[in-house]
């Protein structure tokens, strides 16, 4: 295969070609990975492989090939398209695009940690807790069929690292995938939930076993740790910008705010209207762009889905809860209708009404719509 070479440096070369990514490692290396093969602790391992497995949906001739024969084969024909050892290497698998792989490598002194992630969300992302699709019981498990979310990261170190401190590393680069995701405000697609990943997140982690004194803490309170959760973190969010086009701009819209409260672009128009004339319901719809992704809409939006968060986990007063959420529908509404001034009357209008959360917000959002070109 001709290769092209991403990165270099004195302990890996990353390289691309089409649906693969290697990392080459120089030298002894202790490494961690999600691989079916060869994963969890291993100090023999030369080569680190995040590869396009299949395409996101309806891909049913891959899902064959992957778990026909296998995973532990399919590992191996991964490893002799690409042209190494299947015996020292890791393999993760994706429906993400390589070519829209995310590379950040930041330094402290003579530590350096490159973070590389390929990343999809829009169909399995997950927070953790979340009601589960799959069982594994003594018999056996129930094969997860191939889907487009998932999250890859390779995180690799330039100097040792301890077995305990590459074990905590763990958690810092897995709270860094969190808090991209938190920046982005990405919904769970199984709950009401903001995501924390999604299901089928893999990684490997790798540190040379030779070299310097090897660092003993990858602790966010330590130096080692700050540069995994900022590389991994920054490398996130890009992949995501590339993958599935969140620009942390257009998150700003209605529907990624209020989507998992039952707001969705798909049905929106269709569910505006009951309370919409014929009229503004045709000018909403040629001007849908513009009126939902207005700063000030999704601002109140993601007011409103704060407080329905906080309602939902205990945080507020139950008798409170109408009254808070009924105060930023109306300030949804006079931002949509361009009329501050008008936030009593909103408020008036929407407690008139039902209460019941997904009304309500349909309801604020007609009343905004309605009284934007009214007469003052």
């Amino acid at each position: 295969m001709p290769w092209e070479t991403l990165r270099s440096s004195p302990t890996f070369t990353l390289r691309r070609h089409g649906r693969f990514l290697v990392a080459d490692l120089a030298g002894p290396h202790r490494v961690l990975s999600t691989s079916v093969k060869n994963g969890g602790w291993a100090e023999s391992l030369g080569h680190l492989i995040n590869h396009q497995s299949c395409e996101g949906a309806g891909h049913a001739a891959r899902f064959e090939a992957i778990t026909g024969r296998g995973q532990d084969a399919y590992h191996d024909d991964v490893c002799a398209e690409v042209g190494v050892p299947a015996d020292g290497s890791a393999v993760m698998g994706t429906a993400a695009n390589m070519s829209y792989a995310a590379i950040q490598t930041v330094s402290d002194l003579d530590v350096a940690v490159t973070a590389v992630v390929t990343a999809g969300v829009q169909t399995n992302a997950t927070c953790a807790g979340d009601p589960a699709q799959w069982r594994e019981q003594p018999d056996g498990i129930v094969k997860v069929p191939p889907v487009a979310g998932t999250i890859n990261t390779m995180l690799l170190v330039n100097v040792p690292v301890t077995p305990a401190a590459l074990s905590r590393a763990v958690v810092t680069m897995t709270e860094g995938k969190s808090a991209a995701l938190q920046r982005l405000a990405i919904p769970s697609c199984y709950s009401a939930d903001l995501a924390t990943g999604t299901g089928t997140d893999q990684f490997c982690l790798a540190a040379p076993a030779d070299g310097r004194a090897a660092l003993t803490s990858a602790s966010p309170h330590m130096k080692f740790g700050e540069l995994i959760g900022a590389a991994v973190r920054d490398a996130t969010i890009e992949a995501l910008r590339w993958q599935n086009g969140l620009e942390a701009s257009y998150t700003r819209g209605l529907f990624h705010a209020l989507g998992r409260y039952g707001l969705k672009e798909a049905t929106i128009l269709d569910d505006l209207a009951p309370w919409l004339d014929a009229a503004d319901l045709e000018l909403l719809r040629r001007n849908s762009k513009s009126a939902f992704f207005e700063p000030s809409v999704g601002a109140a939006a993601y007011a409103c889905a704060a407080v329905l968060d906080r309602a939902r986990h205990g945080t507020l007063p139950a008798v409170l809860v109408d009254d808070a959420l009924v105060a930023q529908a109306a300030t949804l509404a006079v931002g949509l209708a361009a009329r501050p001034l008008a936030w009593s009357e909103c408020r008036a209008t929407l407690l008139a009404g039902s209460r019941e959360p997904r009304t309500l917000l349909l309801r604020a959002i007609a009343l905004g719509w309605s009284q934007k070109w009214r007469s003052r």
